[in-house]
């Protein structure tokens, strides 16, 4: 909020007047207001092996961060840049891979690594793309300048609770969002779900949102968003193979599903491929997948693009797919 010579940056000067209208037990109280809706709406995710409980709340603080619409810009395109370039790397480490032939990137850090599916080589996936969500972590430094942390490519999780911090914030301070001129983030569900439909041929695909179940850390994230498209939300158990195509069951007996949002990680996703024990996935689906019968969201093998061992070469990734330099470090 404050630049390095004390004075107030200029996207702050309104939150400050708004806030120096309230004394600290307002502030205090409103705080605990907002922790209390998040908690009364069951907004919380899971946390294994804390003394003090296992459900949180997800941290919220009344004073926001501002990202100037310039900012906001170079975020965007840095991300899109990114994410197009990850997207390109992906398809490419799954069929011709010319970026190990040309000696960009070793074989050893693709193929040694636990993400690498082989299972997904040469399979062609609808629209070639792979990564149709993305969950990028941005740090700020000292230096003002924005550094992505990482790449999450494979179920990536948070959008709800920025969606729920929103609508939260409205209701705490009202017009403090218009006052600002916030861009709206509401229209999210409907952007997923237009996404989602567009991957399918039907003009009305049956699309499901697949969760490991209600023990599940982002379980409230799940079931949101599901309620939000207006999808079924469904559990390893409500799926089954027929005939190389995946049924959803139901009262009125099997229903053919097209599209899959994946909220399983890919070794849970299939017993007969991946880990034999799971019991949150659905046997033969990687079958079905193979043969272009149904659309899994995000697709099986994106996790080689967000390992670790590859996060350093994704600056050569983006000029070696894009001819570019990258816009975000």
């Amino acid at each position: 909020m404050v630049s390095s010579d004390s004075n107030v940056r200029d996207q702050y000067r309104l939150l400050k007047k708004i806030f120096s209208k309230y004394s600290k037990q307002d502030l205090n109280q409103m705080q605990d207001l907002s922790n209390k809706l998040f908690v009364d709406q069951g907004v919380t995710f899971t946390v294994y092996n804390d003394e003090k409980g296992t459900e949180k709340i997800f941290p919220f603080d009344l004073f926001p961060r501002i990202i100037t619409s310039k900012e906001w810009q170079k975020i965007e395109y840095g991300i899109i840049q990114r994410i197009k370039a990850i997207n390109f790397f992906i398809k490419d480490v799954y069929n011709e891979k010319f970026i190990i032939r040309d000696g960009i990137i070793s074989p050893n850090d693709i193929f040694l690594t636990n993400n690498f599916v082989k299972e997904m080589n040469s399979l062609q996936v609808p629209y070639d793309i792979y990564t149709h969500i993305a969950g990028v972590d941005l740090i700020r430094n000292n230096d003002g300048k924005f550094y992505v942390l990482e790449d999450n490519l494979r179920t990536p999780s948070g959008v709800s609770y920025m969606l729920e911090n929103r609508e939260i914030s409205k209701r705490i301070l009202p017009g403090i969002l218009n006052a600002n001129k916030v861009r709206s983030i509401m229209d999210y569900p409907l952007k997923l779900y237009n996404k989602l439909k567009s991957l399918s041929q039907k003009n009305n695909p049956n699309i499901v949102l697949l969760t490991p179940g209600i023990f599940n850390s982002a379980y409230y994230e799940h079931s949101t968003l599901a309620r939000l498209m207006g999808v079924e939300l469904v559990e390893g158990q409500d799926l089954v193979v027929k005939d190389n195509f995946v049924y959803m069951k139901n009262a009125g007996g099997l229903k053919r599903v097209d599209i899959i949002y994946r909220r399983i990680d890919d070794s849970f996703l299939d017993p007969l491929v991946f880990n034999s024990q799971s019991i949150l996935g659905v046997a033969s689906i990687m079958s079905v997948y193979r043969k272009g019968n149904v659309v899994l969201v995000n697709a099986p093998g994106c996790g080689i693009a967000d390992d670790k061992a590859i996060y350093r070469f994704v600056p050569e990734i983006i000029k070696y797919y894009l001819n570019e330099d990258p816009i975000l470090n």
